[in-house]
């Protein structure tokens, strides 16, 4: 072979040999064609994704690409994972792991700690969340909200996990249950277990001002609280002092602790209660976009049902709860204290918030989930339903359940109004919450109710207020689906689909997306969420769980701070 047609060969080896290296660059995961929708709320593109262990590293055309898994996506709709900004899942997750109703609806981290978390704890707390539990039961092995959530990651979740240290929890921590004021002392301790918490990866401090001991928190209390938070670049995030008669006066209250802690703040599930209380939400809108223009970051989120869930301990007074359930149930014993309670029932006093009497009918209240297991099939009734069932009034009959149950009874609340729905999910401002626990429709989850919003949130929100009511653009329901909560979070790296992010994706069609749950079975599972990767693995395949449990930890602001310092 002559010297010219040696160096052409070697040429042409050459550049075969750089374009089948070019063709097999390799990826672990590759997304094809889909419609990625990458949270800002922009227009979708066509385009592809590679991952690599739990990034996203490339976008765009990858056509020259392979991927040792690849997803046809053609389509279908690609979004960022889903955040759940309030999620009551910590004893749930617990118990299971696989989030099973949440990853199927796109969610892909869980917020916890509304009101309570699940540490910095006492050994009386510890002693106490183990009296109080129900169908799950758990060993207390950690104290610091950081150790639980690393128990969480150990013992391995499917979605990610963050939690708020709940305002309550440093009260009771240092005074109990008592309705009383702390003194300086006691507040510079309360204090300091926020500080704890926050350094640890707390989100920000959260409060539940209709709850006790929360509820006996006064206003300073809570803005010296938020301002430890304010100092770690923490969120003030409330579950507000009223969501009826006082929501304006509540609304002002929160507005007030966002100010004088110097944070941001944001509003847990925004929603009035009682229909006389319905037109309230024009002018609690107002005074948040006032406060927004003046420069105040204030947010909200919100569920999108007509109905609320919580304790049926909450129809009666709070000052029934001064010392704790024990006491409270002591108290409820007594006949003279027990008539008193009737009566506020019936025709409340100022200064708690009466959920039963926002509900106007007793058959307006579903009783959905009882610890004892002799109480178990009431079931799916109304309050009503078994105050006839026993002979007895509606208002006997909620305080004889709660005796019975150690105050356990949780009840749906028929208290709010569809109209108020459809002018606050479409806020810019407002992001999107379950309020609820994950669940399986198996095992002991079949031991109780649940509200559908564990199982319906979020494709509830994409099939029936996007799709058919148009109520936003399926661009802008992602953007407040993910991008919005994360920026309003303050945490790195997720909510987008942009390179250098961690790989939480949610892959659903948008003409199919719906959910199932009705108040009456709610153990659903919605449709048309067809694939989930978080940290990119995949959860969900082809709209079946994987078994897969990747979730990390993820840590507020200071905490990611202290990271960059000292690889924490």
């Amino acid at each position: 072979m002559s010297r010219t047609k040696s160096r052409l060969a070697t040429l042409v080896l050459a550049l075969l040999s750089a374009v089948a290296c070019h063709k097999s660059v390799e990826y672990d995961l590759i997304l094809r064609g889909g419609n990625l929708y990458d949270g800002s709320g922009d227009n979708p593109r066509v385009a592809d994704i590679a991952i690599q262990n739990d990034t996203i590293v490339a976008i765009g055309d990858l056509s020259k690409a392979i991927g040792t898994v690849e997803i046809n996506a053609r389509g279908l709709a690609v979004a960022p994972g889903f955040i759940n900004m309030m999620s009551n899942g910590g004893a749930p997750l617990i118990e299971d792991g696989r989030a099973q109703s949440d990853i199927r609806q796109g969610i892909t981290l869980e917020v916890l700690g509304e009101g309570v978390s699940m540490g910095p704890l006492s050994e009386r707390m510890k002693e106490d969340l183990v009296k109080g539990q129900g169908d799950i039961r758990f060993d207390v092995g950690w104290t610091t909200l950081d150790e639980y959530l690393r128990f969480l990651e150990n013992r391995g979740v499917s979605p990610n996990v963050a939690s708020f240290i709940g305002a309550a929890t440093p009260r009771i921590h240092v005074i109990g249950y008592d309705d009383r004021p702390p003194t300086d002392e006691e507040l510079g301790l309360m204090q300091k277990l926020v500080g704890q918490a926050m350094e640890e990866g707390a989100l920000g401090v959260a409060s539940a001002l209709i709850y006790p001991p929360g509820s006996f928190a006064k206003t300073a209390e809570l803005v010296a609280l938020a301002k430890v938070a304010a100092k770690y670049g923490g969120l003030y995030i409330s579950h507000i002092r009223s969501e009826g008669d006082d929501i304006v006066l509540a609304t002002l209250e929160f507005l007030q602790i966002v100010r004088e802690a110097g944070t941001r703040g944001e509003i847990f599930h925004l929603k009035t209660g009682g229909r006389d209380n319905w037109a309230k939400m024009d002018e609690v809108i107002e005074i948040v976009e006032k406060a927004r223009a003046e420069g105040l970051e204030v947010t909200a989120d919100a569920y999108p049902y007509a109905a609320g869930m919580t304790g049926l301990v909450a129809s009666l007074p709070a000052w029934i709860q001064d010392g704790g359930i024990e006491a409270a149930i002591e108290r409820m014993k007594d006949p003279a204290t027990r008539q008193r309670i009737i009566r506020e029932m019936e025709e409340p006093s100022k200064g708690w918030e009466s959920l039963y009497r926002q509900c106007g009918s007793p058959d307006r209240i579903l009783l959905v989930v009882f610890g004892k297991e002799g109480l178990k099939p009431l079931t799916g009734k109304t309050l009503a339903q078994v105050a006839e069932i026993r002979g007895k009034s509606p208002e006997e009959t909620a305080i004889d359940l709660l005796i019975e149950d150690n105050c356990q009874v949780q009840a749906i609340y028929f208290n709010q109004s569809e109209e108020n729905l459809r002018k606050t999910l479409p806020l810019p401002w407002l992001s999107f919450c379950t309020d609820e626990a994950a669940y399986a429709p198996e095992g002991i989850f079949l031991k109780s109710g649940a509200h559908p919003r564990a199982f319906g949130t979020y494709p509830r929100i994409l099939g029936r207020y996007v799709r058919e009511e148009k109520l936003m653009t399926l661009q802008e329901a992602i953007r407040k689906m993910a991008a919005l909560p994360a920026e309003t979070l303050r945490i790195e790296r997720r909510g987008r689909l942009q390179k250098g992010y961690f790989a939480d994706i949610v892959v659903f069609d948008p003409d199919k997306v719906r959910d199932l749950a009705t108040y009456e079975n709610p153990l659903q599972y919605s449709t048309g969420i067809i694939h989930v990767l978080v940290n990119g693995i995949q959860v969900l395949r082809d709209g079946e769980h994987t078994g897969a449990k990747p979730g990390q930890i993820v840590r507020g602001p200071a905490a990611m701070a202290r990271k960059g310092k000292t690889g924490y």
